[in-house]
């Protein structure tokens, strides 16, 4: 008899050591997922964003704004290739790599329109698009159904919008526009001389449009299978 609560409280002792250790081991698998180098170069990226902005709107130094767009755009690519290189893929890199896009894509818009190289029909149109998208995980989270993944047309959209923009923040290798309309809010299509970017910022908005379309299409047939 005197041996049962020794032996009880054995078991208790190594229970409570065996939920120690379950703890644990989940608290180094959030580390790991947390801690990883796609998630530093992310947010790196995203801690460029600001400096990229604010050397833009100072209109003294295009070179030098170009070259923080580019490199805060270029590692969206190099911090993807290495999480899938290294298995380092994570659902907070899947979570915040799309926001960090989308926060890089706005400063380049934002900044562009300031500085005037960028008529404001585009930014409304891809400021309004993502603010819709944002607000249509909201319906999403309700049913249970989570994120949409990301869709390769998007990460094209992401590059053509990022190359453009590089180019106008840049404000070289400029061209004649096709003098096909004198309004001002079509660059590139009226005589203005421009950065020849502005086509790749055009096919990028095209392409925002078409995967915009895709990702309702997406979201209503979950929609309508949760429901």
């Amino acid at each position: 008899m005197a041996d049962r609560p020794t032996q009880e409280s054995s078991r208790e002792t190594s229970q409570e050591t065996s939920q120690e250790k379950d703890t644990a081991s989940r608290s180094d698998d959030l580390l790991r997922q947390v801690y990883t180098v796609p998630n530093l170069i992310t947010l790196i990226r995203f801690m460029m964003v600001p400096l990229a902005f604010s050397v833009l709107i100072g209109g003294a130094h295009d070179i030098l704004a170009f070259v923080l767009f580019a490199v805060a755009g270029a590692s969206d690519f190099l911090d993807g290739q290495i999480a899938r290189r290294t298995n380092q893929v994570s659902e907070l890199g899947k979570l915040i790599d799309p926001f960090v896009d989308r926060f890089l894509i706005a400063a380049g818009l934002i900044g562009l329109y300031i500085v005037g190289r960028l008529p404001l029909w585009i930014l409304v149109i891809l400021i309004a698009r993502d603010l819709i998208l944002l607000l249509g995980t909201i319906p999403l989270h309700h049913f249970g159904i989570g994120r949409i993944d990301v869709l390769f047309a998007g990460k094209t959209t992401t590059v053509f919008l990022l190359a453009g923009f590089s180019w106008l923040i840049a404000n070289i290798m400029k061209i004649p526009g096709l003098g096909l309309t004198r309004s001002p809010a079509l660059p590139g299509f009226n005589a203005q001389v421009v950065p020849a970017g502005i086509w790749l910022v055009y096919i990028g908005t095209a392409l925002s449009i078409i995967t915009f379309a895709c990702y309702i299409v997406i979201a209503l047939k979950l929609l309508r299978r949760a429901r």
